[in-house]
């Protein structure tokens, strides 16, 4: 269902400063909680003792432990002890390599040995002055590639945000798809429209008139496993749309990380970083709850859609043109899935 040798956001560092948080990622459950020297670890969620979770215990000193007999784990999933009992020689459980970085805490949760730290996504504008960043996180009962085409076609913004960033000028601006590699791009423009009311609050936040026809872009980004980063803007009319001075314009990233949970459930971490009057902390609040607001109107449509697509599961989608960044975008995922599978058949043909 989904790639496992690739780096997923798991969660926030905030979530797991208290106390242990349990997450599933690609079906896998797995406990975070930090070590001894505040490093971040990642266990399967399963005490080697009774089987009980580990994410019900607590951190004591950097060990994890259990909340139902008191064993004690290891940030490498060995166990350290109990009390009144011999445990060093339990088997250990299964540890994930996990980063801190950008803000997030990333696992993978395939083969160990083929992790690499410097393949994590770079996200420059997290580390950035110049940069302003504020999201969140929402659990949606949906397949992950729904969520990839959803944010791959943005025709759909007409209609289920036509109050806040939708259009008929989206509708009636065709989009164009390409893929390099494995980073498939979709992209809209369009030229001397009146701004929806949330870029009339962007420009006001950037003390730029908000009654003045603007260019507006789209740039859909897509790269493995589950990854959509949008450049969005809009800049004065005639001022050079995309490529006009920062004066004249307000653009952002939409960042969109999503973690399968489930082959019908999902993490989606979403927020905004956006280079425009970058330390109006009021601003980068009312940003994200007007973000906020527009992705929860997602949240319902992809679960019925879900929905649907379980109750009725022998029917054909139909694809349009709208759809290829969509698309392209499962075709990099089946080849990549089709290559894990043909790689542990080699292994052991060479056995």
């Amino acid at each position: 269902m989904f790639p496992m040798n690739a780096w997923y956001v798991a969660c926030t560092p905030d979530e797991i400063d208290a106390k242990p948080l349990g997450r599933r990622i690609c079906g896998q459950p797995v406990v975070f909680y930090r070590g001894e020297q505040g490093q971040v670890a990642a266990l399967d969620d399963w005490c080697p003792h009774r089987g009980a979770p580990l994410s019900l215990g607590r951190v004591v000193e950097g060990r994890l432990v259990c909340g139902y007999h008191g064993l004690e784990m290891g940030c490498n999933g060995k166990t350290i002890a109990m009390p009144g009992q011999r445990v060093r020689g339990f088997p250990p459980v299964r540890s994930y390599p996990v980063v801190e970085r950008h803000g997030f805490v990333w696992v993978w949760p395939g083969d160990a040995a083929l992790a690499d730290p410097a393949a994590i996504h770079d996200c420059f504008w997290a580390d950035s002055p110049d940069w302003a960043y504020g999201g969140g996180r929402y659990h949606i009962a949906c397949d992950y590639r729904l969520m990839v085409d959803n944010l791959m076609d943005l025709t759909h913004e007409t209609y289920v945000h036509a109050t806040s960033i939708g259009q008929k000028e989206i509708d009636e601006t065709p989009c164009t798809t390409r893929t390099e590699g494995e980073h498939v791009i979709t992209e809209r423009r369009m030229f001397g429209i009146e701004p929806p009311p949330f870029w009339k609050m962007a420009l006001r936040g950037a003390h730029l008139p908000d009654d003045q026809l603007v260019d507006r872009w789209q740039i859909c980004h897509f790269t493995p496993p589950s990854h959509v980063l949008i450049e969005v803007g809009v800049a004065l009319a005639g001022k050079g749309g995309y490529e006009a001075a920062p004066e004249h314009k307000v653009s952002s990233i939409v960042v969109d990380f999503i973690t399968p949970e489930t082959a019908t459930s999902i993490h989606y971490f979403w927020g905004m970083a956006r280079s425009f009057n970058v330390r109006d902390k009021a601003l980068t609040a009312s940003i994200r709850d007007g973000q906020g607001r527009i992705f929860s109107e997602d949240l319902e449509m992809l679960e019925r859609q879900q929905a649907n697509l379980l109750h009725w599961p022998g029917r054909d989608l139909l694809k349009l043109n709208i759809d290829a960044g969509g698309v392209q975008a499962r075709r990099v995922l089946e080849r990549l899935l089709a290559a894990e599978q043909v790689a542990p058949a080699r292994q052991q043909a060479a056995a």
